[in-house]
């Protein structure tokens, strides 16, 4: 493994954070480094030329001297010119935040799309780096034989080479999309009831969908172990069927270029009837994991889809299975152990009960849809309906009054 020294830089007034650099060490130790130290820089604004001042550049340059280290890891986004002077000045490859979580998703993605998604999002973020990034890219190409126009610059064919790929490339990710779109099409015609699992990076998702259907996914205690959208049926007690699938973990700062790249995938999260939230309740800051979770949520069009958020990992955390029920007396929340098993038999009754509420709504909607029709075409063939004979009076029969159990989960 490549020994990695980890950097994190907090500027102004903002907090500094354990977490944040424990979240870098993890993700370094995900895509393969060796973190073998961390160092805190607080500096009131970030320097143009090296996001840090050039003391601490220059004891940083020491460390990795003496202590043999192969690779620096901003916790930070990183400018093209910073990152540059750094590679320069410490003499070893500079990495920033969305480098190290690209280089994951690159390592993780094992299915068609998700490599295309994933290359996608390298390209343009590579599209990045070439604004004054290099000054060997300032040279210019030109003449007889030679590859572009006369005193084209060797940036602007970098440029149009990286943008031809990624136009291909979204070109076959539409039409990957518009299959994905047939499929969601066909589960609807089907009254399939879908559920998708959500939550941060490694709250255990996958070993909770393992558990519910028993597909033997990967699952591993780190950071994205899986990327693919993965779709199973499961079999409730009450003999209702859903649709589960497992979706992406989200992370803080998730690259732009990601969300934009997974969109097309992402975006089946919006079209679920509900979405299961996993939570790591054994993490200090699970707060801030569902903040960055529901902000995701919110920029991909699923904030507004019914939630259930679950607490996982009790075991972890020394907690007992247990529900919480919203101001309408519906459970939203339930503390579970996929690892366990503990408290998963009520969250399937939950599901078995969501699904059946759905299935009697839907049946009720289409009910009122065929009456509605029924009257529309008795109005066409004849008009109003012939009244009745005087002599024929209604049979009124009382209705019998909805119980509890005729309320929706």
């Amino acid at each position: 493994m490549f020994r990695a020294l980890i950097v994190g830089v907090t500027f102004g007034s903002a907090p500094a954070s354990e977490q944040a650099l424990d979240e870098a060490c993890a993700l370094a130790a995900s895509a393969g480094y060796l973190p073998v130290d961390r160092v805190a820089v607080r500096r009131p604004r970030p320097d143009a030329a090296l996001s840090m001042g050039s003391g601490k550049a220059e004891e940083i340059k020491a460390r990795i001297e003496a202590e043999d280290i192969g690779f620096v890891i901003f916790d930070n986004p990183l400018s093209p010119v910073q990152q540059r002077n750094l590679n320069r000045l410490w003499g070893v490859p500079v990495l920033d935040r969305t480098e190290l979580i690209l280089d994951i998703f690159a390592q993780r993605a094992r299915s068609n799309e998700g490599k295309l998604q994933v290359e996608l999002a390298r390209i343009e973020h590579q599209l990045t780096r070439l604004v004054r990034g290099w000054t060997h890219l300032e040279r210019q190409r030109g003449g007889i034989g030679q590859r572009g126009g006369p005193g084209e610059k060797q940036i602007e064919l970098d440029r149009r080479m990286l943008d031809g790929k990624a136009r291909r490339l979204r070109e076959r990710l539409h039409r990957l999309a518009r299959q994905r779109r047939t499929r969601r099409r066909a589960r609807g015609r089907n009254d399939a009831y879908m559920v998708s699992l959500v939550g941060y990076t490694n709250a255990g998702k996958s070993t909770l969908f393992n558990a519910l259907t028993g597909a033997g996914t990967y699952e591993a205690d780190q950071l994205f172990a899986t990327l693919d959208t993965l779709t199973r049926r499961l079999r409730l007690p009450n003999g209702e069927m859903v649709v589960l699938s497992d979706t992406v973990g989200f992370v803080r700062d998730l690259p732009h270029q990601l969300v934009e790249a997974f969109r097309a995938t992402l975006e089946e999260t919006a079209q679920a009837d509900l979405l299961l939230h996993v939570v790591d309740v054994s993490a200090a800051d699970r707060d801030e994991q569902v903040e960055q979770v529901e902000r995701v949520l919110a920029e991909i069009g699923a904030a507004e889809v019914p939630t259930i958020v679950v607490f996982n990992k009790i075991d972890a955390a020394g907690l007992t299975p247990e529900v919480g029920r919203d101001p309408c007396g519906s459970i939203d929340r339930l503390w579970v152990s996929s690892r366990t098993g503990e408290g998963l038999d009520r969250l399937r009754a939950v599901l078995a009960e969501r699904a059946a509420a759905s299935r009697t709504v839907g049946q009720a909607d289409a009910g009122q849809a065929d009456a509605g029709s029924q009257s529309q075409l008795q109005h066409i063939d004849g008009g109003a309906p012939e009244a009745e004979p005087a002599d024929h009076q209604p049979v009124v029969v009382p209705m019998a009054a909805s119980g509890p159990s005729g309320a929706r989960a």
